[in-house]
């Protein structure tokens, strides 16, 4: 036989629905903490790598710079100093005779000049190629961390951000895979430039890391419909199985070994999409790969939020 507790406190129904419209406040206010706990993670990371990106833009662009400008004096002054030599060959056969003459035939011999006349405006042209290249990279780079106005809502052309974005990762797919661009027309997009210029980073990592086989393919697609834009990522790596594709946005979440990955990029990439009023949409199949596709409204309602 049980016995009941007179002095026990009775919960009325009223009570009850309240305890339990508050706990479910909490847990709103909860959500609410962690998301906003995630845009800061956020907020200091894209600070850190735009300072990062815009110091080593700063300190490689000066000495890029000097030798950029002496490569085209070089240049100016070989081709006055292979005027000369040809005015000392003319002399040479004039005085063939001369012991002079045959020495100047010996030592040209010598040093193969006629080579050395074919091989050096090859390495000054091959030279200034390199230098046009690392200046490119440079300039990609400050495109990247958008130095000038890195926190600031503007207009911009988000093929430039994505073809600055392939540049900077370049050395995580030019051994794993060919990039196929199939870019529409976009108009300029009113965003925070250096962050979608991580969503690209993110996604074109993750497609990298993605492919298994020998020599994949990471096709990039654009494209407007009314008034949003769409940015497409898609793979044909190994895929993600259903069970994780329902998870793949979660914080921390990751399917790459110890330490390859720390499962932030799609969740902050998802953050970023949503500041801006967007949307990312993935679909995959194990074996067939992976597509990832980022709508954008052209103007975000609230861009000032």
């Amino acid at each position: 036989m049980t016995t009941t507790d007179a002095t026990a406190p009775r919960w009325s129904d009223q009570q009850v629905n309240e305890l339990l419209r508050a706990n479910d406040e909490l847990k709103a206010l909860n959500q609410r903490l962690s998301q906003t706990q995630e845009q800061l993670v956020q907020s200091e990371k894209l600070a850190s790598i735009g300072l990062l990106a815009a110091g080593v833009a700063h300190e490689i662009n000066n000495p890029v710079g000097y030798i950029f400008s002496n490569v085209a004096s070089l240049e100016k002054y070989l081709e006055d100093v292979f005027r000369v030599l040809s005015a000392y060959e003319a002399c040479e056969l004039e005085h063939a005779g001369h012991p002079a003459a045959q020495h100047l035939r010996a030592l040209r011999q010598e040093v193969d000049l006629d080579y050395l006349k074919q091989d050096i405006p090859t390495l000054m042209r091959e030279t200034q190629e390199g230098i046009a290249r690392v200046r490119k990279i440079v300039q990609d780079l400050k495109d990247f961390s958008h130095v000038d106005a890195r926190r600031q809502w503007e207009w911009v052309n988000l093929h430039k951000g994505i073809d600055s974005t392939l540049n900077i990762v370049n050395h995580e797919i030019k051994y794993k895979a060919s990039v196929v661009k199939q870019y529409g027309e976009l108009p300029e997009v009113h965003c925070l430039p250096s962050e979608l210029n991580q969503v690209f980073l993110n996604l074109l990592v993750n497609a990298a890391h993605a492919i298994t086989k020998e020599r994949g393919v990471i096709t990039i697609r654009t494209g407007t419909a009314a008034d949003q834009v769409w940015i497409e990522v898609e793979d044909d790596g190994c895929g993600i199985n259903a069970d994780n594709l329902k998870r793949v946005f979660d914080p921390f979440f990751t399917t790459k070994p110890i330490g390859k990955g720390t499962g932030l990029g799609l969740s902050l990439s998802y953050g970023i999409v949503k500041k801006h009023g967007g949307r990312i949409e993935v679909d995959s199949e194990l074996g067939r790969g992976t597509r990832f596709k980022v709508w954008l409204p052209i103007e975000p309602a609230e861009t000032d939020a």
